[in-house]
């Protein structure tokens, strides 16, 4: 089983208009909504592919409770810690002229000291039957910026890799407490380390003690680098781009690198391999927290080279 941990968890919904223009009113479709945040979208990933996956969230107001009601509705395994903060709500706008998606993401309202004791305590107790790890996403506003690597810590104790997916403080918080997995974006990763070179970005990250770093890189694919082996960085991509929405491609590359750990496989390049064909898939479905048939034959598609 999967444990994703997700302290900043939201409600989204998702529009799709015809042609987006800046200022102008649109006629809309009623939108699609229903329970997001990163950690809840790798579950999604992790469970369509045919694993196993425990969502560990947050949940507050009546916005939490629709939260709720979603994850519950669409069979996710999941355990809520309730909070007195509204459940913030992510709004996403899919212009399908240009396959682009605007994203308007509200910040995560501060969570008190017992409520981020008890998530923490419901982390430790769920990694008991965990196979990995994974914390994903941006943190609330006030959040202690150790908490991803007080995971990290207890899935060390557990004897269980962890994936961490974040920037900031807590990504680099994350690689010295010596995480097995980090997966930044590349701007996350410029921002955070103040390397406008991702693969300088990178190799500072495992400096300071984590495993493996994967960097999204969007239409150029995804690298990665390994401490064990940190002169032979990888790259690999599709042999020609995507068009679609690329919300949540990140969360499956996620899933993927999680369920190769789950099997054994530590592998860097089919790791690599395996997220970038998930990642792709994404950008073709139509929500985040899916991929679009086929994506096994992405994996074909693909190209690997020294990053």
């Amino acid at each position: 089983m999967i444990l994703t941990v997700t302290p900043n968890p939201a409600l989204d919904v998702t529009y799709r208009v015809s042609e987006l223009e800046v200022g102008e009113s649109h006629r809309v479709d009623a939108p699609v909504t229903r329970a997001g945040g990163k950690g809840v979208n790798v579950a999604r990933v992790v469970t369509q592919t045919g694993g196993h996956a425990l969502v560990l969230a947050t949940a507050g107001g009546a916005t939490g409770s629709r939260f709720a009601a979603d994850l519950l509705a669409s069979g996710l395994p999941h355990e809520l810690v309730p909070v007195a903060a509204e459940t913030r709500t992510s709004i996403a706008i899919v212009d399908e002229a240009d396959a682009s998606t605007t994203m308007l993401n509200e910040a995560g309202r501060p969570l008190t000291v017992e409520e981020w004791e008890h998530l923490g305590e419901a982390a430790d107790r769920l990694s008991i039957p965990a196979q990995c790890l994974v914390a994903s996403g941006s943190l609330p506003t006030d959040a202690p910026e150790g908490f991803y690597a007080s995971l990290v810590a207890v899935a060390r104790d557990r004897g269980i890799p962890s994936i961490i997916d974040t920037s900031g403080p807590g990504l680099v918080l994350a690689a010295r407490a010596g995480a097995h997995v980090l997966k930044p974006n590349r701007r996350e990763l410029a921002e955070t380390t103040g390397e406008s070179d991702p693969l300088d970005g990178a190799a500072q990250l495992i400096g300071l003690g984590a495993g493996l770093v994967f960097v999204s890189l969007g239409e150029k694919g995804m690298l990665a680098l390994s401490a064990s082996d940190p002169s032979r960085p990888l790259r690999a991509r599709l042999d020609s781009p995507l068009r679609g929405n690329a919300t949540g491609a990140g969360d499956a590359a996620v899933a993927a690198i999680a369920s190769c750990l789950v099997e054994g496989e530590r592998d860097p390049a089919a790791m690599l391999s395996r997220a970038v064909a998930w990642s792709a898939a994404a950008v073709l479905a139509p929500l985040a927290g899916e991929l679009a048939p086929g994506f096994a034959e992405l994996e074909r598609r693909l190209v690997l080279s020294p990053a």
